[in-house]
């Protein structure tokens, strides 16, 4: 693992999240101004991330369970890393159409913050508009 990868491990609290729409270049805060989350990334090899958005409360009724599930993301699985990107090779999610696939992502790291971008792609909550995901964590 190069010098810069190794800056990767530990546990990163997550900041902000926006989606890009790569036609409009409209951004939106899908997880809210203040989302939840985390990524944990082991010397092993191992990427673990969860997020949710703000303000979630318990569900009551099959809606909320729905409602919830659509403001939840949740995935791990082993990565390596090529230059500024990192792949990661998913072996369990929350969503399962994501089992089995590869998740690239481009990084940078600026100070204690974990600058990260996904590839535009489909986003089924969001009509299949095309759109890339801008989020930014800090080092716990």
């Amino acid at each position: 693992m190069s010098g810069n990868a190794k800056a990767l491990i530990g546990t990163w609290k997550l900041l902000s999240c926006v989606l890009e729409d790569v036609e409009t270049k409209e951004q939106k805060s899908v997880w809210g101004e203040n989302p939840n989350g985390y990524i944990v990334m082991t010397s092993e090899g191992r990427w673990m991330v969860i997020q949710t958005a703000e303000g979630r409360r318990a569900p009551m009724t099959d809606g909320d369970r729905i409602a919830a599930f659509k403001s939840l993301l949740a995935y791990s699985g082993k990565y390596r890393t090529e230059g500024n990107k990192i792949v990661i090779n998913v072996d369990i999610a929350a969503d399962e159409g994501w089992n089995g696939t590869e998740q690239v992502r481009y990084y940078k790291i600026d100070g204690d913050e974990l600058h990260i971008e996904a590839p535009p792609q489909p986003y089924a909550n969001f009509g299949g508009r095309v759109m890339r995901g801008i989020l930014v964590w800090k080092r716990e």
